[in-house]
């Protein structure tokens, strides 16, 4: 058996999630405004002044744009910084939204420094005492401390920097994962993809070199959420489900967004047998989203308004013809924190409504694709919209999403009527037309569409794949047989020069 994980605690993943939410044009005002409170609250109860100069500074910070402060003229005493080269990975767009803001007070920092200055000072003291009077163990007891400070006060370089010193002396297996992870952590809480590559590499080596079970399937989320981060949907998407049942990295995420990752992973990768195994029929998704989508499912209440980010440039045809309020399945908000009583959480875990996520899915699956795309408009606003590592692919994900339902329906038929088809997915015939057009162009659909004649039809054009093996065939045996003849004519020359 393992030891417990160590170095789980620090940085508060759920603060960069609120620094997300104050950048994002798609939140809730109430929602900028909690975000605003629950960074004020962190950064004085942890005394962070690091990620708060980061954060609030007049000239350097990354939310401050406007120079918003509360002490005096400081914000006109320097022209505005350049925004630091991380802050793309934070952020949703490039300031603040109106309406919320996280104040500079000069005063409140450097409070907040000379603590920090103060606790570091008594680390540093309880390193020497454990230099002169003990031994290893202590020290690398003090210098894990010290990590975790920097790392819990959001000064980013320093924590890196004193985790690899840590992870450079200790020579526990266990312990250098636990080091690895948590510098992961770090990456992904400041967006910075190429750290988070670098040391994900580095954990999967040392779990492979006798890792034991609870580091190996805790490696799994950490993977799984890095390839959702570079869009490598098929890749993360079996790492995820995977990690459901035996799910203990409550530091990195709640088990809610864990479903919800894993559900929009699998439903835009995964082939349709493996989506009916792995994702409609998954104990661990049924006993939440609902076996058939009834068992824990209630009327929508209201006309629920996809809103502007529900739905991309291209969907608004869709607008006129679907509203979610036709949709009758829909479950009650489910409170997973309970889940995750094993592991400290930074927070508790809201209450999320599930009941978009369970008709997307179901829809997909029965070929019911005017609640389908109902859905997805749902599923955009709000999960895609709303989530930091889901936000910036969700242009990508609802055109794959959009694409999968029409290879569905077309591999099926030989030929379809346009109208007919953009009837079963309640979207007009124009936007149907265009909308199959860019596929079709693509590559991605093997079909053509006849406008000339009538309304017009949709005709499938499916590879043959026997004649294709067939094909395959013979033209490796050609190139076989040339290859041999020029073999065989080498071996003539050779043998006629010996005589």
């Amino acid at each position: 058996m393992g030891s417990d994980p160590q170095y789980a605690k620090w940085p508060l993943l759920p603060l960069s999630q609120h620094v997300f939410t104050l950048t994002n044009p798609y939140a809730a005002r109430p929602a900028q405004q909690a975000a605003v409170k629950s960074l004020q609250d962190a950064i004085s109860e942890h005394k962070m002044a690091p990620l708060y100069k980061y954060l609030a500074h007049p000239t350097d910070g990354i939310l401050n744009a406007a120079g918003e402060t509360t002490s005096g003229a400081a914000a006109q005493q320097k022209p505005l910084g350049r925004k630091p080269s991380t802050a793309a990975g934070m952020m949703a767009s490039g300031g603040v939204a109106s309406g919320a803001n996280l104040p500079w007070d000069d005063q409140v920092y450097q409070q907040l420094k000379a603590d920090n200055d103060k606790e570091l000072e008594e680390i540093q003291k309880e390193e020497d005492e454990a230099v002169e009077k003990a031994g290893d163990t202590e020290i690398m007891a003090a210098r894990g401390k010290r990590a975790e400070f920097f790392a819990k006060i959001g000064d980013k370089d320093k924590a890196i920097s004193a985790y690899e010193d840590v992870l450079e002396k200790n020579g526990i297996l266990g312990t250098k994962i636990d080091i690895v992870l948590a510098v992961i952590r770090m990456g992904l809480f400041y967006g910075d993809r190429t750290l988070v590559k670098k040391y994900v590499t580095k954990a999967k080596t040392l779990v492979e070199g006798g890792g034991d079970w609870d580091r190996r399937n805790r490696l799994k989320a950490y993977e799984g959420l890095y390839l959702l981060t570079v869009r490598s949907y098929n890749l993360a998407a079996p790492l995820l489900l995977d990690s459901l049942s035996t799910f203990t990295s409550y530091e990195l995420c709640t088990y809610s967004n864990l479903v919800v990752y894993s559900v929009l992973a699998g439903s835009v990768s995964l082939k349709r047998v493996d989506f009916k195994s792995k994702v409609v029929d998954a104990p661990e998704i049924k006993a939440i989203l609902g076996a058939d989508g009834d068992d824990k499912m209630l009327a929508l209440s209201g006309a629920i308004s996809a809103g502007p980010g529900a739905e991309d440039a291209e969907m608004r045809d869709v607008k006129s013809t679907t509203t979610p309020s036709t949709a009758t399945k829909a479950t009650t908000a489910v409170n997973l924190t309970t889940l995750g009583t094993g592991m400290d959480q930074p927070e508790t875990e809201m209450a999320i409504d599930f009941s978009s996520l369970a008709q997307l899915v179901n829809s997909l699956y029965n070929g019911h694709y005017k609640l389908f795309f109902q859905a997805l408009a749902l599923v955009e606003e709000k999960f895609l919209t709303q989530d930091r590592y889901l936000f910036e692919h969700r242009g990508w994900f609802i055109r794959e999403m959009r694409l999968r339902a029409y290879q569905q329906l077309l591999q099926s038929y030989r030929v379809v009527g346009l109208e007919s088809m953009a009837n079963d997915f309640g979207v007009t015939v124009d936007f149907l037309d265009r909308d199959l057009a860019k596929f079709i162009a693509g590559g991605r659909i093997p079909c053509t569409i006849d406008r000339v004649s009538g309304k017009g039809v949709i005709e499938t054009n499916r590879p043959d794949d026997k004649n294709k093996q067939y094909q395959d065939v013979v033209k490796q045996g050609d190139q076989l047989i040339t290859k041999l003849q020029k073999y065989g004519q080498a071996v003539r020359l050779r043998g006629s020069e010996r005589a």
